[in-house]
């Protein structure tokens, strides 16, 4: 797929088949988080890989009841370890960490649309309770739950999104258009 095709298709999906994802796709998708900028080349993202029906129902639950997850094949749970990071950036390591974590997650949301597969970004969870489900120590971020999965059904058509012009500014905030340039010749 083009990469603007690949930006253009990516949804958030609620409805998964039953059919199961290739673990090789799995794997793909975890490792495009690895090519995702990071501050001083600290790599502080890690990923939990769930594939167990029992395990699923406990995260959708720890994810204030969204079912949908569970029909998912497999859910990556994306975590951040800050540790190193505040060692090396002190207060900023915090927002470093984070600021990772969601440029590691879009890798993947993107990987797993070139694959032809369906994922969701859920940040609304109970990350205490995750915490205890999958053994994540207190010191480790729970940044997001991506499930994945086929898409069950007919394509969804989703809200429009704005367009570019009521997204920038030029120079400062507010400023909605561009001072014109000169061309120089040469």
């Amino acid at each position: 797929m083009e990469f603007d095709d690949v930006l253009k298709n990516r949804r958030s999906i609620r409805e998964y088949s039953k059919k199961e994802v290739d673990f090789f796709e799995i794997a793909s998708i975890c490792e495009s988080a690895v090519q995702a900028p990071m501050a001083g080349n600290i790599y502080s993202v890690r990923s939990i890989i769930v594939s167990d029906k029992q395990k699923k129902i406990k995260i959708a639950e720890a994810c204030h009841d969204q079912e949908f997850i569970i029909d998912a094949s497999h859910i990556i749970i994306v975590c951040s370890d800050p540790s190193q990071l505040n060692r090396s950036y002190e207060e900023k390591g915090k927002i470093y960490a984070r600021q990772q974590a969601g440029a590691a997650i879009e890798n993947m949301l993107l990987k797993a649309t070139n694959f032809g597969l369906a994922t969701c970004w859920i940040g609304a969870f109970n990350e205490n309770e995750l915490k205890r489900i999958l053994a994540v120590p207190d010191n480790i971020n729970i940044e997001a739950i991506i499930p994945v999965g086929y898409q069950k059904g007919a394509k969804t058509i989703t809200k429009k999104k704005p367009e570019l012009k009521s997204t920038i500014f030029f120079e400062k905030w507010g400023q909605k258009v561009a001072k014109p340039t000169r061309k120089t010749a040469t």
